[in-house]
């Protein structure tokens, strides 16, 4: 492998950015395809899918073999709200391979024996999240029911390429949100990123079962797109 390609894998996965190294078996020829460049690429069906789906995998195209070595970021879960949902979300989303962070600036809810071995912020989301960043492989669940404490995490999410957004809450309070970032300015299109109420319907009762339908519902998310019903 080329210095250059080892070089721009690197600077890929500093940046959090999705990239794929594509070899030719035969000839051993290598070429780098970022994300953003897959859609015009002469494999772009399997590079799609294997951005999609975290799958390398050996694909053929007019009687030449490829391999597809996809690079995508580690999946990051950004938790606002340190309630007992979160309690029973986070070992689900660890599982999944999530990195987690927790933030609340409640410091009675936001510690470190409650939420044990992730990072957890006693903090304002909107002190937080510029330090950590939101992007194409990042979710994020609003979870604490206040708008003082979920607005301003959502207005970065909305502002952000999250590929998840869902936020707690019933109907009536999911239309109260929309009317507040309507007022904000932000399109029916742009608040169509939002699940609300969060989670799959799957007849959810109690912080464990609400749990696995959020994190059933940003597994549809990632793995098959939200325009998926």
């Amino acid at each position: 492998m080329k210095a250059a390609v080892i070089n721009d894998l690197l600077e890929a996965r500093r940046t959090r950015f999705p990239i794929a190294l594509v070899s030719e078996l035969e000839s051993g020829a290598q070429r780098l395809v970022r994300f953003d460049e897959a859609e015009g690429d002469a494999l772009a069906d399997a590079l799609r899918r294997g951005f999609r789906f975290d799958e390398s995998r050996v694909v053929s195209d007019q009687g030449k073999e490829y391999f597809i070595a996809i690079h995508n970021p580690p999946l990051k879960l950004v938790v606002v709200g340190a309630v007992h949902i979160a309690q029973a979300l986070i070992p689900i989303a660890r599982g999944l391979n999530y990195d987690v962070v927790v933030i609340d600036p409640r410091g009675a809810f936001a510690t470190a024996e409650r939420f044990p071995g992730v990072s957890v912020r006693a903090e304002w989301p909107d002190e937080v999240l510029p330090q950590i960043g939101l992007d194409m492989r990042s979710a994020m669940v609003l979870l604490t029911h206040d708008p003082k404490i979920d607005d301003p995490a959502l207005l970065a999410a909305l502002r952000s390429q999250c590929f998840y957004i869902g936020a707690l809450g019933s109907k009536r309070t999911h239309a109260q949100r929309l009317d507040r970032f309507k007022a904000k300015g932000f399109t029916e299109a742009q608040l169509a990123r939002i699940h609300a109420p969060i989670g799959l319907e799957i007849g959810a009762r109690g912080a464990a079962e609400i749990a696995v339908a959020i994190a059933a519902e940003m597994t549809k998310v990632l793995r098959l797109g939200s325009e998926v019903t």
